[in-house]
């Protein structure tokens, strides 16, 4: 579900009652934790954490005006809330990290696609791991990665 809101206090006034303090923890700590040179704002019909142009000019090379280079999302779907986080699919390392350290946050199985980690159970986020995976991959990591993987 994307939404038509334009910046993240719209999206997150908008949100459903029983979803609000589930995106809002979540989103306190990404913010908390993220790299310093990532901003926040709406990409794709949902709260984005990019690499904004003034840091990396090419920007993201998918359509017609390049965007700034996604790093995270955080979307209010039907029936889950999903975090989205490029560096997951593009870092083996970091993917398997990840699915290393979920079972010591969280009791409930990893619910996981490419980039995108569900949370069916909106209350039993492992908020603690979600910020230390904010930690783990610095924008010049993000970059050269990126770079590494279009300029194939």
């Amino acid at each position: 579900m994307t939404s038509k809101a334009t910046t993240p206090q719209e999206y997150l006034e908008n949100l459903p009652e029983d979803r609000k303090d589930a995106i809002h923890n979540l989103r306190n700590v990404i913010l908390k934790n993220m790299p310093a040179e990532l901003e926040e704002g709406m990409l794709y019909g949902m709260l984005g954490y990019y690499v904004p142009k003034s840091v990396y000019a090419p920007g993201y090379h998918v359509g017609k005006e390049y965007s700034p280079l996604p790093f995270m999302n955080v979307a209010s779907q039907k029936n889950f809330i999903a975090l989205y986080h490029s560096g997951i699919y593009a870092h083996p390392p970091l993917m398997e990290w990840f699915k290393e350290e979920y079972p010591k946050h969280c009791k409930y199985k990893l619910d996981m696609g490419k980039s995108c980690i569900r949370f069916k159970k909106v209350n039993d986020i492992p908020l603690e791991l979600i910020g230390e995976l904010c930690t783990k991959m610095s924008v010049a990591e993000w970059i050269s990665i990126y770079e590494s993987v279009i300029n194939k």
